[in-house]
C-alpha cells in the first residue's frame, strides 16, 4: 500500500482543487477549509505497521478534529532515497520516521526542528534518558526514540525443525552458524540463509564481536580492509557452497521482507531488525522464531539494543505545535500503544511497556519475549553514526555485489569501499 491516504484527507472538491494550488500538499503544514490542519506524516515499514499505523492514526483524527493526517510509507531503500529528495528540495514531511543513521545527516543539514521548543506538547519524561539521548546532535533533540529493537535471525521455524539440524541457541558463534547453514543446505537443497554479506549492520554484528566497532568516537572509520576482508572471504565463502542466498536473489534485497530470499521461500533463514519480522508471518505462514545474532568466537556479543527508529518534525512545517501533538500521541496514548504493539520495536515509554507487556500476543509477545532473553546479556549500544554512513549502507551493498557476482575478489571490494568511505566521513 504504499502512497496509501487516509480516507480523511483531501476528502472533497475542494480540498483537491486547494492540494493543487498549494503544489501537492508538501510537508510545510497545510490547512483546508475552515481552519483544519492537515500534517503529512511518513515511514517505512511492511504492510502490518502500515495497517496499524493507519488505525492508530484514525484515533488521533477523532481525539483531534481540527488535525488531518496525510500518511505515506513505503520499503526503507525507496523511503531512504524519496525522504533525501524531499529533504533536499526543502519539503521534507511535516512528521517523519527516521533510523539512527540519518539523524545526524538531517540535524546537521537544517532539516530536523529542535524539539525543546515543544516540551509543553511533547511529553519525554517517561523515556530512559539514555535512550532519549540518541535523539541528540551536539546537545539538541532533534528526534525521539519510538522503539526498541536488536537484530536478530528469524527462520522458517517448522523447515529448520524437520531437517533435524540443532535450533539456534544462546550464545552460538559465526562459525556455529555457518556450520548450521551449511547442514541447512544439504538436508533442504536450500540455501540455510540470506546472505549477509551485504549487510552492514551484520558486519557491525561481526565486528563488535571481535572488539571492534563500525566508526570511532570522533566519526572516523574504526575497522581497516584487512577486518573487511576477512568479512567478504567469510561470506563469499559459504555463498560458493551454495549456504547462502546466490548473488540473484541477494540483489532483489530492497530493505522489505518480501524481496528478502527467506520471504521468497529460496532460503530458510534471514538476519534483520525484531520489529519488521513480523511481516514474515504472511508470507511464511508455518510460522517463523527469532534466534540472538551469532557472538564472537570468544563468546563477546556483538548485536546490541537500539532505538528502532525515531520521530522528528521537519523544521520548515507550519505547524509544528501540531506535529508534536501527533508525536505525543503514538509515544505517550495507552490506547495507541494497543494499537501499534511490537510493530516499531518495543515501547519506549517505560510506564506503557510495563502496562502492555503482559497484554501482548501472537507476534507483539514473540518479541517481547525475545528482548527479555537478552536483558542484561548485550553490550551498550555505540553512539549514532557519522552522517556520511546514510551513503556508505548504499556503498557496502553495491560493493558486496561485485564479490557475489565475481567481478572482484573481498580484497579488492574492501579496499575500494574503504578509499570511498574514508573520502564520504570527510566530506
Amino acid at each position: 500500500m504504499p502512497g496509501h491516504r487516509t480516507k480523511g484527507f483531501c476528502a472533497t472538491a475542494a480540498a483537491l482543487a486547494l492540494c493543487a494550488v498549494l503544489a501537492g500538499c508538501g510537508g510545510s503544514g497545510d490547512s483546508v477549509g475552515g481552519g483544519k490542519v492537515v500534517l503529512s506524516y511518513t515511514w517505512w515499514g511492511n504492510p502490518d505497521r502500515a495497517e496499524r499505523t493507519e488505525q492508530a492514526v484514525a484515533l488521533f483524527e477523532k481525539q483531534h478534529p481540527n488535525i488531518s493526517v496525510q500518511t505515506s510509507f513505503s520499503g526503507y531503500d525507496a523511503y531512504k532515497q524519496k525522504l533525501a529528495t524531499q529533504a533536499a528540495g526543502g519539503d521534507a514531511p511535516d512528521v517523519m520516521q527516521l533510523d539512527y543513521r540519518q539523524i545526524d545527516q538531517y540535524a546537521s543539514g537544517g532539516v530536523l526542528l529542535d524539539l525543546a521548543q515543544q516540551k509543553a506538547v511533547l511529553r519525554t519524561s517517561e523515556i530512559d534518558p539514555g535512550l532519549l539521548d540518541t535523539g541528540r546532535v551536539e546537545g539538541t533533540q532533534y528526534a525521539i526514540p519510538q522503539g526498541r529493537g536488536t537484530e536478530t535471525v528469524v527462520y522458517d521455524v517448522k523447515t529448520w525443525k524437520e531437517s533435524g539440524v540443532p535450533l539456534p541457541r544462546q550464545g552460538w558463534t559465526w562459525s556455529d552458524w555457518a556450520d548450521a547453514v551449511r547442514a541447512l543446505a544439504k538436508k533442504t537443497g536450500n540455501p540455510g540463509a540470506t546472505d549477509p554479506g551485504q549487510s552492514e549492520d551484520s558486519f557491525e554484528v561481526w565486528l563488535r564481536g571481535q572488539g571492534k566497532a563500525l566508526y570511532t568516537e570522533d566519526g572516523g572509520l574504526g575497522f581497516t580492509a584487512d577486518d573487511l576482508t576477512e568479512w567478504w572471504t567469510f561470506t563469499d565463502r559459504l555463498r560458493r557452497e551454495g549456504a547462502v542466498s546466490t548473488a540473484e536473489q541477494t540483489t532483489q534485497i530492497d530493505g522489505t521482507v518480501e524481496n528478502t530470499p527467506l520471504g521468497r521461500g529460496t532460503a530458510l533463514s534471514d538476519t534483520n531488525w525484531d520489529a519488521p519480522a513480523s511481516g514474515y508471518l504472511a508470507l511464511i505462514p508455518s510460522g517463523v522464531a527469532l534466534a540472538p545474532m551469532p557472538s564472537g568466537e570468544d563468546g563477546t556479543p556483538g548485536q546490541y539494543f537500539k532505538p528502532s527508529m525515531f520521530l522528528g518534525v521537519s523544521a520548515n512545517t507550519g505547524h509544528a505545535k501540531e506535529a508534536a501533538q501527533l508525536i505525543d500521541f503514538l509515544l505517550n496514548d495507552k490506547d495507541a500503544a494497543k494499537i501499534l504493539g511490537a510493530t516499531r520495536g518495543i515501547p519506549v515509554n517505560e510506564t506503557i511497556r510495563e502496562e502492555t507487556a503482559p497484554q501482548l500476543k501472537d507476534f507483539d509477545k514473540t518479541i517481547s519475549d525475545y528482548q527479555a532473553s537478552l536483558e542484561g546479556k548485550l553490550k551498550d549500544p555505540p553512539q549514532a553514526p557519522p552522517s556520511g554512513d546514510n551513503a556508505l549502507q548504499t556503498t557496502f551493498q553495491r560493493d558486496y555485489d561485485q564479490v557475489s557476482y565475481e567481478r572482484m575478489s573481498p580484497r579488492e571490494a574492501a579496499e575500494n569501499y574503504v578509499t570511498e568511505a574514508k573520502a564520504e566521513l570527510r566530506s
